[in-house]
């Protein structure tokens, strides 16, 4: 069931309507467990078993938990099963095929031959989401850091609820259980500002990502020849933006369906292509992600604690994990791993630069988002690209090394991405040092209102094919 669909609509205003009718708090939290079963088993019914597995596995465990104290052996057995039935489901289902096929490729390598079985696995719709997400609870049960909910309903609940459930943003149980304790009074204001987030979110996701900048991104990736440096390098700023607008556009409507029904989750996206540096960019970008890793991963591995070599060593770590964590090939790894050395380089000559004045200037401080937009496009290749065969070419012809390529996209495209992008990097640039509900709040009702109505009617009149977001394979 997918947010840029007629059925999702229908039912969210079935959920929502039967939410706030009911007065019982226990009935309405009943409610939205069950609509959340339902819109995951849209998609795979029996799926929605292995959701529910995943979690009553972590409430068990949870439970068992707060029966040792904190750094008993005992505590950390049950620490290793949870992860080992998580980590376990996820390898299986996500890196299943890729483990066999890289075991047949390493075995080929010393000459024998290996066949591996036809698995014809089945990915789970945002099973890297809820596994993660799940596991934030016993990883902090294990620390003393939360104490384990004795409501199962509320556990499942919390690993299921509909709007963040497939593609996020990841929600801690310390900041999403102590909401289901009590309701929050029903605010006409708030379902207002959650009604304008879902439509904010299905513009970026259908109009700008959609219409405007998926054609030339799938052309240019999609180009099996030579490419001339200006299709390269609109393809790939298209896929940029494509990406972001996709992305930002599901975790916005998240944020705003959870408003409608009383609950508050976390920002997933700050502006991220006005950072100043790729630190700021990943402080910007998928925010609950990057915290999580850096709260579970970076952070239990030694950190910055440890000098700058073995410092750069963890962050490249965290980087291979979370481009790992993208998706079940090398492609991924790279997009991680380059981040990892963007991040090392800086941190290496970070200190360089911010002792020098001029470094904090206006005009450096807008040559610096423009470098770290261009070297994030880069890495947006090896995300985008089937394989290193296709990000090579992709490369090649932005760096202009191939003399005779072929134009492939036409001028409307072109004029297309040009001017979204201008409107992205300077609506980002204007933005990066507030937030999208302060921002607002200075606009006359009459003016949010036209945007808001502008922005509905273009819906309406561009429907879209209804893809699904991008990180749904995720």
């Amino acid at each position: 069931m997918l947010f840029n669909s007629l059925t999702f609509i229908v039912f969210f205003v079935l959920v929502m309507g039967g939410f706030w009718t009911l007065k019982s708090w226990s009935a309405r939290k009943n409610l939205l467990l069950v609509a959340s079963y339902v819109f995951y088993g849209a998609w795979n019914p029996p799926f929605a078993l292995l959701l529910f597995l995943s979690s009553y596995v972590d409430f068990l465990l949870g439970l068992q938990m707060a029966k040792s104290p904190v750094g008993a052996q005992g505590r950390r057995g049950w620490l290793l099963i949870s992860l080992a039935v998580n980590l376990g489901l996820l390898g299986f289902f996500k890196y299943g095929t890729f483990l066999l096929q890289n075991l047949q490729w390493l075995l080929a390598q010393v000459g024998v031959v290996y066949q591996p079985p036809e698995m014809n696995i089945v990915l789970p719709v945002g099973i890297s989401f809820y596994t993660f997400q799940s596991l934030t609870y016993t990883l902090d049960v294990y620390r003393g850091d939360l104490k384990p909910t004795r409501s199962l309903r509320d556990f499942a609940f919390f690993v299921a609820f509909f709007p963040q459930l497939v593609a996020g943003p990841i929600v801690r149980a310390a900041d999403f259980l102590p909401q289901c304790d009590a309701p929050a009074p029903a605010r006409p204001g708030r379902i207002a500002w959650g009604l304008f987030l879902m439509t904010l979110g299905l513009f970026q996701k259908v109009v700008l990502a959609d219409t405007l900048l998926s054609s030339s991104a799938e052309t240019v990736f999609g180009h099996p020849g030579p490419l001339v440096p200006l299709d390269a390098w609109a393809g790939v700023i298209a896929f940029s933006g494509q990406i972001f607008f996709d992305f930002s556009g599901y975790s916005t409507c998240a944020i705003g369906a959870a408003l409608c029904l009383g609950f508050s989750l976390v920002d997933n996206f700050r502006f991220p292509y006005a950072a100043i540096g790729f630190s700021d960019f990943w402080r910007r970008w998928h925010i609950s992600l990057s915290s999580l890793l850096r709260d579970y991963v970076y952070i239990p591995l030694g950190g910055n604690r440890k000098g700058v070599a073995r410092a750069s060593i963890h962050v490249l770590i965290v980087m291979f994990v979370g481009g790992l964590w993208h998706g079940a090939a090398w492609t991924f790894v790279a997009w991680g791993v380059l981040h990892g050395v963007y991040l090392v380089i800086e941190r290496l000559l970070g200190g360089v630069f911010n002792a020098q004045r001029w470094s904090h200037s206006f005009l450096s401080k807008l040559v610096l988002v423009l470098l770290t937009y261009l070297a994030v496009c880069i890495t947006w290749v090896f995300f985008r690209a089937a394989d290193f065969p296709t990000a090579a070419r992709l490369l090649a012809g932005m760096a202009g090394q191939i003399p005779v390529g072929d134009a492939v996209l036409t001028t409307r495209e072109l004029l297309q991405v040009v001017v979204v992008t201008v409107g992205l990097l300077i609506s980002h640039w204007m933005l990066r040092d507030t937030s999208l509900e302060v921002a607002l709040k200075r606009w006359p009702v009459w003016l949010l209102t036209t945007v808001w109505t502008l922005m509905a009617c273009a819906l309406i009149l561009n429907q879209g094919d209804g893809n699904a977001f991008i990180y749904f394979q995720f």
